[in-house]
């Protein structure tokens, strides 16, 4: 199954990426997270926790995000990055006619579904039904995500500066080709794999990148593809984010690594580095720098992407977490 996204020159030119993480849909997507069996050694901490706080009216996001398959659209609306009050009065807007197509969906989608009557009140374009659902949102966001919030932001933030680094050093061709292990990039269309074969045609309005804590697996977007174009897709993490703190383990790093590899490790952590800026910034040969660096990318610690003829060289949130203390703090 396959997921193509067709440009123009003119998509390209208005493609961007999200300045910050997106509310509602790390909202929709974390409900994915807290009920699937997945992703344990990433989400378990948090889902522990966060178990204990979910608000009884989770159960009205529940019926619009079954655990598979296809949610609503009108849950995601476009709104002001970042911003938890721009999510819910964007989610506050959605007419009438979004909300009757996007149900009238779910049930096409989702066959023998029964839905509740505040569900068909919604479906009819009740405020007040709109409004309960609103308060659904914010009430679990706050409960289970806002602890979170700054340390999200934070790991978002940091996939952003990488993404814009490479569209620096390669364009969008470096950028769209290390979106994901099955991206594949050759003008006009980008393939992804996808749960579904999905088809959207940009038609010069450009594509949204959007950086994803909560997103797992394959990236997503909407399914009606005359709403405004987005990508989500998912983030590296650091292994320690829900206990708020990477493990200090700079004493014994040289022991382990050696010291031209932990010297390489701090190297990246200050900033992304091609092979021949390593070796100059190490006072080593490109030959050495190469080969530190792939054992530590074997170690799953380094990102290598090739560009054109020219090889980058990024840290991992592994490779912060092993460094621990001030560079967890520095790269966030």
């Amino acid at each position: 199954m396959t997921l193509r996204i067709h440009f123009t020159g003119e998509d390209l030119a208005r493609t961007h990426i999200a300045p910050q993480p997106d509310v509602l849909w790390e909202t929709m997507l974390s409900l994915y997270r807290l009920r699937r069996r997945e992703q344990t050694l990433v989400f378990g901490e948090w889902k522990k926790t966060a178990l204990g706080r979910v608000p009884g009216s989770v159960r009205m996001l529940t019926t619009l995000v079954p655990v598979r398959g296809y949610t609503v659209d009108f849950l995601t609306p476009r709104a002001e990055p970042g911003s938890v009050a721009g999510g819910m009065e964007a989610l506050r807007r959605t007419t009438g006619e979004r909300l009757r197509g996007d149900m009238a969906e779910l049930l096409a989608r989702h066959p023998g579904k029964r839905l509740p009557g505040w569900a068909e009140r919604l479906a009819a374009g009740c405020p007040d039904a709109l409004d309960a659902l609103v308060g659904a949102v914010d009430g679990y966001f706050h409960a289970c995500l806002s602890p979170y919030w700054p340390h999200v932001r934070a790991q978002v933030d940091r996939e952003r500066a990488r993404r814009a680094r490479l569209l620096s050093a390669g364009g969008w061709e470096a950028v769209f080709s290390t979106l994901h292990p099955s991206a594949r990039w050759s003008f006009p269309v980008l393939e992804l794999s996808y749960p579904a074969d999905h088809d959207i045609h940009l038609g010069g309005r450009g594509l949204l990148l959007q950086p994803s804590f909560f997103c797992r697996q394959t990236p997503i977007t909407l399914r009606d593809p005359h709403l405004p174009p987005i990508l989500v897709y998912p983030i590296e993490h650091d292994l320690d984010w829900a206990r708020g703190q990477a493990p200090d383990r700079r004493t014994t790093l040289t022991g382990l690594l050696g010291a031209t590899r932990t010297r390489v490790l701090e190297t990246l952590a200050e900033g992304d580095c091609t092979t021949t800026e390593l070796a100059r910034r190490l006072g080593v040969p490109p030959s050495t720098a190469s080969r530190q660096a792939t054992t530590l990318r074997e170690a799953g610690l380094v990102n290598s992407h090739r560009l054109g003829q020219a090889v980058l060289h990024t840290i991992t949130d592994l490779g912060v977490a092993v460094l621990g203390g001030r560079w967890s703090g520095l790269i966030a």
